[in-house]
């Protein structure tokens, strides 16, 4: 136990501090954890702290540390650095006589332990990505000037529903049309306007 508040654990037991007290706020909901993974622009401008941005997303791109939340994987980060060095330290830094060489060792194993913790951590985080995938909505405005098929034998200014076919699923709309018109079920029409205030989308019929 001594090893973990001794050079060079006790700096990575401070930071594991940090990141206990942190989850704990998670658990109560005092602090947002957020569930969207690392995303790594590929387009961004190398200029000022745009660039700073760039390469330290390279860096985490290059080390397979995107595709999860932030927090979980400095979390990974430094209990495994933290395992590794305590686990060292006890075992190798009683071995070496003097002070000199004792705090030389502790910074090599600080050191090999931060950078085979990278490698630990890529490795989990890797079957982890899939859980964090982000789902992009469609939104109403999204599919105006689409085409939908009608669903129902009619449709007038106060009853019609339709389906559109969104990234290989369907979605069932509310729709209206201006009579009189042509349109009935299975009839494919174009989506004109997405009424806000009553949630349903104007449609008339393909030409």
């Amino acid at each position: 136990m001594a090893a973990a508040f001794s050079y060079p654990t006790a700096i990575l037991s401070a930071l594991l501090l940090v990141v206990v007290f942190y989850w704990l706020l998670a658990l109560v909901g005092l602090v947002d954890f957020e569930t969207s993974g690392i995303e790594i622009d590929t387009d961004a401008q190398l200029d000022g702290d745009a660039g700073d941005i760039s390469v330290l997303a390279s860096y985490i791109l290059a080390m397979g540390l995107n595709g999860v939340p932030f927090s979980i994987v400095v979390s990974l980060l430094i209990l495994i650095s933290w395992t590794l060095t305590c686990t060292a330290a006890e075992w190798l830094l009683p071995l070496l006589p003097g002070k000199l060489p004792g705090l030389l060792a502790g910074t090599l194993i600080l050191l090999l332990s931060l950078a085979l913790a990278i490698v630990l951590t890529a490795r989990i985080v890797h079957p982890l990505r899939k859980l964090f995938v982000s789902h992009n909505a469609v939104s109403n405005a999204s599919i105006v000037g689409q085409s939908c098929r009608i669903l129902t034998g009619s449709v007038t200014e106060k009853f019609g529903r339709a389906e559109v076919a969104t990234n290989g699923a369907s979605i069932n709309i509310r729709v209206w049309a201006a009579t009189p018109n042509t349109l009935g079920k299975g009839a494919s029409a174009r989506i004109l306007e997405y009424e806000a205030d009553t949630g349903r989308y104007q449609v008339a019929a393909e030409p």
